[in-house]
């Protein structure tokens, strides 16, 4: 902000007002509604939500609105007002076992119990503009079927019944950091740590998954689940002695299986999943190996040696 020059206020009243002007854009345009940002811009609610750390679609779609568009500006916005509300309390464990599933894809099973659910997703798009957007198209109803009544189990769950992956670790009872509430400082527990990956900006995050799933030597991850639903947030009230529940929120979950090493034993361990509801983040020492390759003609009849080393190299 800058705030160097004296007797600015008008300048900034001033600002402000060509602020609003800018975003009303030409009078002749019916203006946006929140409605309309809300259902038709869902995946910018999405992110300002879960950035913001604030489960309220009106409240980011104003700050979309707000902000002309500018996510990044919408997120500060929803931090800043999050920081004036109370704390009430806070909810049960979310259980993504019992999510009403909208897409589910795994790279682990091919035939996954439950099945797998591509839902809205641009994957298989082919990344081409659609004019027929630009004058009012209005697609055709989407593909309907019966609610299967088979469970979706966890990938996670399957292979921890077979033994075929170490449990992640829990610890029950003990207490949760708030990310909100409290600055972040170092050493961070697991649980600052999820916090801040999940309010990490978007894209920055994707690169680090995308150059931690590609990995590099043996250090190869693969998503064992993408999940996509609603699932039931519950607060336990003390009044009545049980759980109530307040309503359903929209979670994504994912679930990333590796294979990794027992430094102490020098074998392959038995994989490990690390997920968004409960990770252990490993790290082992990666050496890396240098050589250098020379070439001769094939009847040139040199030897081919290894180069020597200098103080300089």
């Amino acid at each position: 902000m800058y705030v160097a020059v004296k007797g600015g206020d008008r300048a900034i009243e001033n600002a402000h007002r060509l602020l609003a002007h800018e975003r009303r854009g030409g009078r002749d345009v019916p203006e946006v509604s929140l409605d309309q940002i809300s259902g038709q811009l869902g995946l910018a609610v999405d992110r300002v939500m879960s950035e913001g750390s604030l489960y309220d679609r009106e409240l980011a779609a104003l700050a979309i609105k707000q902000a002309r568009g500018d996510l990044i500006e919408a997120i500060f916005l929803v931090r800043a007002f999050r920081a004036t509300l109370p704390r009430l309390g806070a909810t049960e464990p979310i259980d993504t076992g019992a999510m009403r599933v909208r897409r589910r894809v795994s790279s682990t099973f091919k035939d996954i119990p439950g099945g797998q659910i591509l839902g809205p997703t641009f994957d298989y798009t082919h990344r081409l503009l659609d004019p027929q957007l630009a004058n009012g198209f209005v697609p055709d109803e989407p593909a309907t079927a019966d609610t299967p009544s088979a469970p979706t189990p966890r990938v996670t769950d399957i292979l921890g019944r077979d033994g075929l992956i170490e449990p992640s670790p829990q610890q029950e009872g003990a207490p949760v950091g708030d990310l909100t509430r409290e600055p972040l400082s170092f050493p961070a527990d697991r649980d600052l740590r999820l916090q801040n990956l999940a309010r990490a900006d978007e894209g920055f995050l994707l690169a680090m998954g995308y150059s931690t799933q590609r990995g590099y030597g043996r250090n190869h991850p693969f998503a064992g689940e993408i999940r996509f639903g609603e699932v039931e947030v519950e607060f336990f009230a003390e009044d009545v002695g049980f759980a109530v529940p307040l309503g359903a929120i929209a979670v994504t979950e994912c679930q990333m299986v590796n294979q990794l090493r027992d430094r102490r034993r020098r074998r392959h361990a038995s994989p490990a999943a690390m997920d968004s509801r409960s990770a252990k983040a490993s790290a082992r020492p990666c050496r890396w190996r240098w050589s250098i390759a020379r070439y001769a003609p094939a009847n040139s009849g040199r030897r081919l040696s290894r180069p020597r080393r200098t103080k300089s190299s």
